[in-house]
């Protein structure tokens, strides 16, 4: 139930009541097909403007059969395959990250401000959340029964595009050790840790990459919004900023600290 309070709190922060009024634990970020699954029910889209503007697209939020809410982000996808045994239509949830995009896409919440912070990325995923939907994951595919196969302790590689990989490319990812890749993880996964939240990719196989010439969701859900509320489960990064953050100066500007607290209001608190 901490988790709960915690979650409330922040998003009375925010200024915005999607997580209070709607009791929203669990967000999912892909394609536009998952909330028109059979046992969502849809209730409304949220556009929140944001110190850093608005999201990519405006939030679905929908009701599980059980009345609990989870809020929905449309985003392509795809995953490129690097490995012969991952084939397409197989999942995949991964653990480690190979960052190959250049710079362009804005990966901090503290750039452009007063305030220095360096996060940990180590295990670029929410390792407590990994092994939990690891186990959800294959039960539901075991249970489903067309022998979809899980692969665990994958490293994606994260590319620019929109252009996809060169032959050679592909090939030096796979030489390096890479299992997967696409174009959305970054900076997804590092947004999220700056943000304290819990952050993981289940990730289904769309095709080989370009190494290989001539190449041929609800329950879990629920029981996701059932671990949140009852446990820890989403709570592993929380205060793991506590010490990433420079400490505080007075060379700290009002604006930024407005501005972090949208994300961290429990280490920036705007004078009264």
């Amino acid at each position: 139930m901490a988790k709960k309070a915690n979650t409330e709190s922040r998003c009375h922060v925010m200024g915005y009541d999607i997580c209070v009024k709607d009791h929203v634990l669990v967000g999912v970020i892909g394609g536009s097909g998952l909330y028109h699954l059979d046992n969502l029910t849809f209730i409304k889209t949220v556009n929140i403007e944001t110190p850093w503007g608005y999201p990519s697209s405006p939030i679905s939020i929908c009701s599980l059969p059980s009345g609990a809410r989870v809020a929905f982000l449309a985003r392509p996808r795809a995953v490129g395959s690097l490995r012969e045994e991952i084939a397409p239509g197989h999942f995949a949830i991964p653990t480690q990250i190979i960052d190959r995009t250049k710079g362009i896409r804005p990966a901090s919440f503290f750039e452009g401000t007063s305030v220095v912070a360096h996060a940990a990325f180590g295990d670029p995923f929410s390792l407590k959340l990994v092994r939990w939907l690891e186990t959800e994951v294959e039960k539901a595919l075991k249970d489903e029964g067309r022998g979809v196969v899980l692969h665990k302790d994958k490293c994606l590689v994260c590319m620019e595009g929109p252009q996809f990989s060169t032959r050679a490319e592909s090939i030096m990812y796979r030489a390096w050790g890479a299992d997967l890749i696409n174009m959305s993880v970054i900076p997804e996964a590092k947004l999220a840790r700056e943000a304290e939240l819990g952050y993981a990719l289940i990730a289904t196989a769309t095709d080989y990459d370009s190494w290989r010439p001539h190449s041929e969701a609800s329950a879990i859900l629920e029981d996701l919004h059932l671990a949140a509320m009852q446990g820890d489960l989403l709570s592993e990064e929380k205060g793991s900023m506590s010490f990433s953050i420079m400490p505080r100066s007075v060379g700290t500007k009002e604006e930024d600290a407005q501005k972090l607290a949208y994300i961290l209001p429990e280490y920036f608190k705007p004078a009264n």
